[in-house]
């Protein structure tokens, strides 16, 4: 059964072709050409979401939202504002209403999808816990699969290649959960080499599990990719892990695989010919970005270098060798095995 979408918007190109993009996503939509308008079908349907612009005529955006919440009927039902107004002021207006998310305008079809998808995901569990007699939190059996559901209903973030997300001596105050891209993590030695401690993709969390105010981060988190994080605040995440004991243990076992992986490549680092050390980087970064096998990577040298521990003038030298040899195709920062076999019998 297709998710109802009140949507309400006063610029009927915006709004057609929102429309259009909604139902092609699988969603059955309602529109409104202004707030007042809205309201009305909003109570009338009791939609699952509600997407709704700013700035209109009659009953503007945050009236909109301020009406639905004071309804018993639908104050529940998630909303999403889109407006072009991109004032920090406004975005926390907005925020501070109770709306569960903030789109400026012109937006990205994707945004607009996976915001929808997140907080109709947020809803199903909310309802599922209030209608179970014993709730997930209350016989403290919730999965690692729904506890990341629980997590993307928090806050989310763009972060450009090579952006750092936290650096040394930041507090460590925040969790994060990849929701699009690939996060590394590394260090730089005294004499500016830097070593990548582990590769973090899609699903996958990371941070400091320490709760503790004065705790800060030991070393660099930044996105080899463009991508979008979950920001999770310590407070709220002490409060769910409190309630959810199992998930912990689950948490600390997928952090500890991380640091097995760590030890292995600084083994590696310690012991192995450069050719070695290139060859299982390249197949480290395969098996952590889960690609297919003759499939390509996309990264840059000096990422590659950081992770086998070898200088990039020596990688470089290397993958000339492995591409001689028929192991690989290069071409600019893409990586494409051509024989597995032979790259994981390199010694």
């Amino acid at each position: 059964m297709s998710k109802k979408i009140v949507l309400i918007e006063d610029d009927q190109t915006v709004r057609e072709t929102t429309e259009e993009m909604l139902e092609l996503a699988g969603y059955e939509v309602y529109t409104a050409k202004n707030g007042k308008e809205g309201v009305e079908k909003a109570k009338s349907l009791n939609p699952h979401l509600i997407v709704c612009d700013v700035m209109m005529p009659q009953m503007d955006g945050y009236e909109v939202l301020k009406t639905l919440a004071k309804d018993e009927h639908t104050f529940e039902i998630p909303f999403i504002f889109l407006s072009a107004k991109t004032d920090h002021k406004d975005i926390r207006k907005g925020m501070d209403l109770g709306a569960d998310d903030y789109l400026t305008k012109p937006f990205e079809e994707e945004d607009l999808i996976s915001a929808i998808e997140s907080r109709l995901a947020k809803t199903a569990i909310l309802h599922q816990k209030k209608e179970r007699k014993n709730t997930i939190i209350e016989s403290h059996s919730m999965n690692l699969e729904n506890f990341k559901a629980e997590l993307k209903g928090f806050s989310e973030q763009k972060f450009s290649a090579g952006e750092v997300v936290y650096r040394p001596g930041d507090t460590a105050n925040q969790f994060f959960l990849v929701k699009r891209g690939v996060i590394k993590t590394h260090k730089t030695d005294g004499q500016g080499k830097e070593l990548i401690t582990a590769l973090f993709k899609m699903d996958d969390f990371f941070g400091n599990l320490v709760f503790n105010e004065s705790v800060n981060y030991k070393e660099y988190a930044t996105p080899l990719e463009d991508s979008v994080l979950y920001i999770i605040p310590k407070v709220e995440l002490k409060k769910l892990l409190q309630n959810n004991h199992q998930v912990l243990f689950e948490i600390i076992k997928v952090l500890g695989d991380h640091l097995d992986e760590s030890k292995e490549q600084l083994l590696d680092m310690a012991y192995s010919s450069v050719q070695r050390k290139t060859a299982q980087t390249i197949l480290l970064f395969t098996e952590r970005l889960k690609k297919n096998k003759l499939r390509q990577i996309r990264i840059s040298r000096s990422d590659l270098a950081a992770v086998a521990g070898i200088a990039s003038e020596s990688l470089i030298r290397t993958l000339s060798k492995f591409k001689k040899q028929g192991i690989v195709e290069i071409e600019g920062r893409n990586i494409k095995i051509i024989d597995f076999e032979a790259l994981e019998k390199i010694k």
